[in-house]
Parts: C-alpha cells; sequence; structure tokens
C-alpha cells in the first residue's frame, strides 16, 4: 500500500532521531526493541482530526525511559526528522504526538495513478496468499419463506466472503441449510392433516408456511399434536418412505424458491448444503467424544460436561436416542477439517446464538486435549463466531411460529418500485429503468443493514430503510452515477504528463487521501470482520467529493471539474475517475451494484 511507502519512510527516521538526540539513555537501557522502525510503524495511530496529520506517533511511552516529558520528545525527534532530507513527509509536534504530513504531490501522483492502473484490483493485496477461509452465511430453514430476518447474515456473509477474495484468500462460501429436525415432523403432520389436494404438485414456500403456523395455532389447544410430530419424526429419521418423500418436496419447493431470490439479490455460494447432509456423520463424532473419555450419562441422555459454571453441558443425544442441531455442527465442523483443512472457519450467525457456539468450541478443544493434538496443528481455535444483532419490527421481534414475518421479497420488490417513481422524477426517458430501479432498491436494502456495526440490534423501519437521501445506499449509487456522467463528457486525450500540483485545494486534498486510504479500509474490514468499515469509508469520499463539486470559486462562481483550464480538467477528471473505481469497488464488496446513470 502507498501509505506504508510514506510510514516507512517516517519510521525509519523517527529511529533515527531518537538514537541521534538520546545517545546516552539509548546504549544505557540498550533495547533497541521501542526504538526499532517495526516498532514505531506498529504504534502509528491515525488522527481524529485529518487537518492534524495523515498519521501520528504517540511518545508518552517514552517519558520514563528516556527521563524527558513528552512534549519534550516530540520536538526534538520532530527536529531531527525535519533536520533531515526529505522529500516525502512533514512533521510537526503536538503535545505528546509527533504529526506527520505527507507530501501531497507525489501521494495525489501515485494514489490516483496506482488506483487507474489497478482498476477493479485497487485494494486488493496478496495477505491471504495460501490460506484457506470458510464462511458460513444464510442457512434458512426450509419450508418457510425467506424473511427479512435472514437478510443480515445472508449480506453479511456474501461481503466478508467477497472482501477476503480481495485480499487474496480462498473464500469458500457455505450456505447451510436448516433441513433436518423435530419442526419437519410439524410439517409432515400439518400436511397430512390439512393440506389443499387442489394444489398439489404446485404448492409454493408460503403454502408451506400456512401449514406450520396452522400446526402451532392448533398445538396451543392440543398438546397431542407435539407427540404425533415427534412420532412423524422419528419415521422420517427411520427412512420411513412417505415421510421422506414430502421432506424431499418441501425441500424442493424451498431451495428452488431461496435460489429465485438469491439470483434476484446477486448473492453467490460456492457450497450449499444442509443439517441432513451429516445424518451419516454423527455417530463418528460422539464414538469420538466416547474414546476421548468425554463422555456421560445424564437421565439417559448422552453429553459432554464442559467443566465450566458458565456453559451448560453438550448434549449429543437424547434419552430417546434423537440427536440435536449442536451435534450436527460439531459434525459439520469436524467433516470440513478434513474436506477443507482450513485456516479459519466462520460462522456468521445472530448473537442470540453465541452460547450454542462456546459450548462447540470448548468441546472441540476439550477433545484435542484429549487426543494431544500438538499447538501447531489445532483446528478448534480456527472456529469463530461472527455475531450480529437482532432484527426488529417495531418493538417485536419476528416470530415464523406466529405469523410474525416480513418477506424480503415484498422488501425488495417495495424499494424497486419507489426506486422506480425516484428515478422517472429526474431521468423518465432512462432506457433500463426496471435494472436500475431493482439495482437501487437493492442498494438502500443492503446499505441499510451495512450502516451499523453488526453487533448492534436494527430496527427494521420501512421509512429508514427506503430512505434515498442522506448517508444511504442510493446516495453511493448516484455519486457513482454522478462520477460516471462526468467520464463521459470529458473528451480530451490523457496522452500527456499530468500536474497533479494543480489538485491544490483543501477538497482535493481530502479526496486524494481517501482513495489512499481505501487499501487499508479493506485490510480493516477483514480484520475486524466488518463490513461496515468500508461502507462508511464510502460515505466518507461520497460527501467529500460531492463538496468538492459544489465547490465556489472566490467571485462565488462554480469551480467546474471540467473547464476551459485544460491541464487543470486533466488532472480532475483522472481524480473523478479514481473515486469513481474506488465507490464502485467498495460497493461491490457490499454486495450493491454501481449503476452508470440513474
Amino acid at each position: 500500500m502507498l501509505e506504508n511507502k510514506f510510514k516507512e519512510d517516517f519510521a525509519q527516521k523517527a529511529a533515527e532521531a531518537f538514537k541521534s538526540q538520546y545517545q546516552d539513555k539509548y546504549k544505557e537501557i540498550g533495547d533497541e526493541q521501542v526504538f526499532s522502525a517495526s516498532f514505531i510503524i506498529a504504534n502509528i495511530e491515525k488522527p481524529k482530526d485529518p487537518s492534524k496529520g495523515r498519521f501520528a506517533f504517540p511518545v508518552f511511552r517514552y517519558g520514563k525511559l528516556l527521563g524527558d516529558n513528552p512534549p519534550s520528545i516530540a520536538s526534538k525527534i520532530s527536529e531531527a526528522i525535519s533536520n533531515s532530507e526529505n522529500q516525502l513527509i512533514t512533521v510537526t509536534s503536538i503535545v505528546g504526538f509527533i504529526n506527520v504530513q505527507t507530501n501531497f504531490e507525489i501521494e495525489a501522483s501515485e494514489t490516483i495513478k496506482t488506483a487507474i492502473r489497478q482498476d477493479a484490483k485497487y485494494g486488493s493485496s496478496d495477505i491471504g496468499k495460501n490460506k484457506k477461509i470458510l464462511v458460513e452465511y444464510s442457512s434458512p430453514n426450509i419450508a418457510k419463506p425467506f424473511g427479512i430476518g435472514h437478510i443480515r447474515t445472508t449480506i453479511l456473509g456474501h461481503s466478508l466472503r467477497r472482501i477476503f477474495l480481495k485480499l487474496g484468500y480462498e473464500a469458500i462460501g457455505l450456505n447451510y441449510l436448516g433441513d433436518w429436525g423435530t419442526q419437519f415432523g410439524k410439517m409432515i403432520v400439518a400436511y397430512k392433516k390439512w393440506a389443499d389436494d387442489s394444489i398439489a404438485g404446485k404448492e409454493t414456500v408460503e403454502d408451506l408456511l400456512k401449514l406450520y403456523v396452522r400446526f402451532h395455532g392448533e398445538a396451543e389447544e392440543n398438546e397431542d399434536l407435539e407427540t404425533q410430530a415427534r412420532d412423524e419424526f422419528k419415521k422420517l429419521e427411520s427412512g420411513d418412505a412417505e415421510n421422506k418423500a414430502l421432506w424431499e418436496k418441501f425441500r424442493e419447493i424451498s431451495i428452488n424458491e431461496f435460489q429465485r431470490v438469491y439470483d434476484v439479490m446477486g448473492i453467490e455460494f460456492d457450497w450449499i448444503t444442509g443439517e441432513a447432509f451429516l445424518n451419516d456423520k454423527m455417530e463418528t463424532t460422539i464414538d469420538a467424544f466416547e474414546k476421548a473419555n468425554l463422555v456421560s450419562q445424564s437421565d439417559g441422555a448422552t453429553i459432554v460436561d464442559l467443566k465450566d459454571d458458565q456453559l451448560p453441558p453438550v448434549l449429543l443425544k437424547k434419552a430417546d436416542g434423537a440427536t440435536l442441531y449442536l451435534t450436527r455442527d460439531l459434525s459439520g465442523y469436524l467433516y470440513r477439517v478434513k474436506e477443507y483443512n482450513f485456516d479459519e472457519m466462520l460462522y456468521v450467525v445472530a448473537v442470540n446464538q453465541s452460547v450454542h457456539f462456546q459450548q462447540m468450541f470448548k468441546a472441540l478443544a476439550m477433545l484435542e486435549d484429549a487426543q494431544f493434538v500438538p499447538d501447531e496443528n489445532r483446528m478448534s481455535s480456527k472456529g469463530k463466531h461472527i455475531e450480529f444483532g437482532m432484527i426488529k419490527f417495531g418493538d417485536k421481534m419476528m416470530s415464523t411460529r406466529k405469523g410474525h414475518i416480513i418477506f424480503l421479497e415484498d422488501v425488495i420488490n417495495e424499494a424497486a418500485k419507489l426506486a422506480k417513481e425516484k428515478i422517472a422524477e429526474k431521468t423518465p426517458d432512462l432506457e433500463n429503468i426496471d435494472e436500475v430501479a431493482l439495482q437501487i432498491g437493492l442498494g438502500a436494502i443492503f446499505y441499510s443493514q451495512m450502516s451499523v456495526r453488526r453487533q448492534k440490534d436494527v430496527n427494521f423501519k420501512w421509512e429508514e430503510v427506503l430512505s434515498f437521501e442522506g448517508e444511504t445506499g442510493p446516495y453511493l449509487q448516484y455519486t457513482h452515477a454522478r462520477l460516471s456522467s462526468l467520464i463521459r463528457k470529458f473528451n480530451s486525450p490523457m496522452d500527456a504528463e499530468i500536474d497533479f500540483s494543480l489538485l491544490d485545494n483543501k477538497e482535493e486534498k481530502r479526496i486524494v487521501e481517501l482513495v489512499a486510504d481505501f487499501p487499508q479500509a479493506v485490510a480493516d474490514a477483514a480484520r475486524m470482520y466488518e463490513p461496515n468499515m468500508i461502507a462508511n469509508h464510502l460515505i466518507e469520499l461520497a460527501a467529500a467529493f460531492n463538496k468538492f463539486y459544489q465547490r465556489k470559486n472566490a467571485d462565488g462562481k462554480p469551480d467546474k471539474i471540467i473547464s476551459d483550464n485544460k491541464e487543470l480538467s486533466k488532472a480532475r477528471i483522472l481524480l473523478v475517475k479514481s473515486v469513481q473505481i474506488v465507490i464502485r469497488e467498495g460497493l461491490y464488496l457490499l454486495g450493491i451494484k454501481a449503476p452508470e446513470a440513474m
């Protein structure tokens, strides 16, 4: 990354300055680690106020070591760096910080040229080379429509997969369907009792939902229905032909519906599987825990005592012999270890499943302890729960059982409809208006979930999700369309040398800094498993560009990007192109399309 070039230059000069300014203490301490360039780079910070510098280095930790106060240390080191031969940076001392400004002409030239040369690869790196990361996301339950409650896991996981791919990882997206368990006994009971024969063979997932909701309503009055459901599921587990055929029917209807919605959203997976896939693998898992002497019996049930007051035991098998979701997750993890030998396994699942994953990872660690697995070969520590907050509707949690569910497709259609109305007001003759309207509608929905940190709960409000004003997906998409329009309007050849020193106002400088910082934003998003970092960066860049776009000269007239000043126009249009690349690529990483016109 270009930013590293400036940091490395500063760190090297700061390390030399410590040695020259504090020679006696330096020799006395004899610990060069805290004075090394690598240590200095690792402790560089970003000022909250961009005007204070591109980056800063705090020297408070050196006060005791050097017997000097931090402001004095910062001043001496800054002066020594300023006296050295240097074209890349300038430094100033503020209290106990050394603040660093970069040579703007060099940064502008290299940033813009790099962004344009790399184009779609800008922000990419090879930090994930030879590393494999699995990302499990979406994972809806079959026999139910795709509800808005699954939107966060779907778009967060999809975004993380794209981010890790951009950083050179072999990133594999997994969709682990909820296609097994006692709820299918309930579905079978409901279907046998109340299915509409007139639509046999033509059922939709909405028809299956109605049956599911009816079962729970009837079960409140008739407890025997729950017993019947358990019996029907046991028959399914035992291979009963009729029940297996019904289960396969429910699964096929659901998967076809899910794939249709995924196609609309542009969501991709590398492997779609489900709980049922693990049915023949659970006994092997249970045997492994038994051989490790980790299994005990409790009221007839097979358990693993985690020896932890904060965690309940892992229930591997009920007294009646039925396995559980956690048994299947343990089996799935062990299967993926053999199949993929991954470096990380990310579960993008809501925060209310935290205890489930704590149990799973603790049980896996105990299994490896019992098997005396060497530290370098341990896989249990490579699993991570990427938790996110819940989606609420008003003050209510959504419940499929009670029919309190907002269909995702209804939200998408409503968003696209509103987007079309907005576009028609401004660009009524847009040729592909329906395609763009869908892109804008999806952009609004996706960004509404990405605009907050993933750990926070989201209160689903139609008026906010479908907003096209302020810090929204459509605002970013409109900015991209405006950038594209400017590029199309510029017809002059670009073969001559560009004078980037002409980009000399504060608005242009801020844009260059944000374009330069994009690769770091991508790396930070991966490090924190937080696509929100990219979303925030794009909003800041779009705001900076629009401020530049609306800039006025000293005489109060618009300071046009394309003007009679051809040399300035060339420099500015390349700046525009670099912004367009960053916004397009950033939106792509969030799963959002970037229209050329709207």
